[in-house]
């Protein structure tokens, strides 16, 4: 009777050993519809919280291995991470990216297909009514100073670069209204080129992540990118941006919800109770419309709708 109890305490171990491990296999996938699995618990599962050694603060290399295992657990809830900006070409993405300052790139996509429409070219937009041109990108906010930034731009590429974007950072960042961050989108998207995107999710995002404590976006872009092989530079970016727009949120992130919540220092932030972090969930992962109204064929989520109809 002895052995046979124990052997039955054994067993009862096993079986729940292995539904843990189920269970957490379970809690890790990503949101969406098809293939896309769903970045929340199941049923009355609770997210983990990290746990914590008090008193020994984390070494170097242990944030290094930590921040690499959240990209790679990125990589699977988001297989489909890719720049929310519509674009054919590398002069679109440069004029999308800019007309992105200060609003969404929903509003951005809704905008272009008009803009494109009467300026496909930098020398057409070059030579374009300022007025008129305020007028098409008026919806993005800040249209003025936009319009200033695009109409000097162009013309910088049609004087300057034979009508084509270039690829080299120090070329980019002359043109007006282009800085870093524009620069690295362009880069890593038309181009190919590994960069860092800093923008306000990514700093926001590597700080609660414990990655860097910087403010400037080049401090950053620094810190981050000495943790990173060039080579994740870029996806790296998409997967940060995106986790930061659907979970991760800036007043209210959904950490009852999130898949990397275990490796999250900052975790507590925001609302645990997994039902009310799933209603923080946003676009794709909580079952509505994503940012582009023309998305790549693996995005699980629905296109936006065109302008004046959300």
């Amino acid at each position: 009777m002895g052995e046979q109890g124990a052997d039955n305490r054994k067993n009862v171990k096993k079986t729940a050993e292995t539904r843990s491990g189920s269970a957490k296999s379970r809690s890790a996938g990503a949101a969406g519809s098809g293939s896309a699995r769903r970045a929340k618990p199941d049923g009355d599962e609770a997210v983990r919280a990290p746990k914590k050694k008090p008193g020994r603060p984390e070494s170097h290399l242990a944030m290094v291995r930590r921040a690499r295992r959240i990209n790679r657990e990125l990589a699977e809830v988001y297989p489909y991470a890719h720049p929310e900006l519509d674009f054919r070409n590398p002069f679109e993405l440069l004029v999308a990216t800019v007309l992105s300052a200060q609003t969404t790139d929903l509003r951005v996509n809704q905008t272009t297909p008009a803009l494109f429409a009467a300026y496909p070219t930098p020398e057409d937009m070059a030579a374009a009514v300022p007025e008129k041109l305020e007028e098409l990108i008026r919806p993005t906010g800040f249209f003025r100073a936009k319009a200033k930034s695009l109409l000097g731009l162009s013309a910088a590429l049609r004087d300057d670069f034979g009508g084509e974007v270039p690829g080299r950072l120090a070329d980019l960042v002359k043109l007006p209204g282009v800085g870093r961050k524009t620069a690295n989108v362009v880069l890593g998207n038309a181009f190919g080129v590994p960069g860092i995107t800093v923008d306000t999710h990514f700093g926001r995002l590597v700080r609660r992540w414990k990655w860097t404590d910087q403010e400037d976006p080049e401090k950053v872009e620094a810190e981050v990118a000495a943790i990173f092989p060039k080579s994740e530079w870029t996806m790296l970016s998409h997967r940060v941006i995106f986790h930061g727009r659907r979970v991760c949120h800036a007043r209210k992130p959904a950490c009852g919800a999130c898949p990397i919540a275990p490796l999250c220092p900052s975790y507590g932030e925001g609302e645990t109770d997994p039902e009310k972090a799933r209603k923080l969930l946003k676009y794709e992962m909580g079952g509505r419309p994503g940012q582009r109204l023309n998305p790549p064929a693996d995005y699980p989520g629905s296109p936006a709708p065109p302008l004046g109809t959300d």
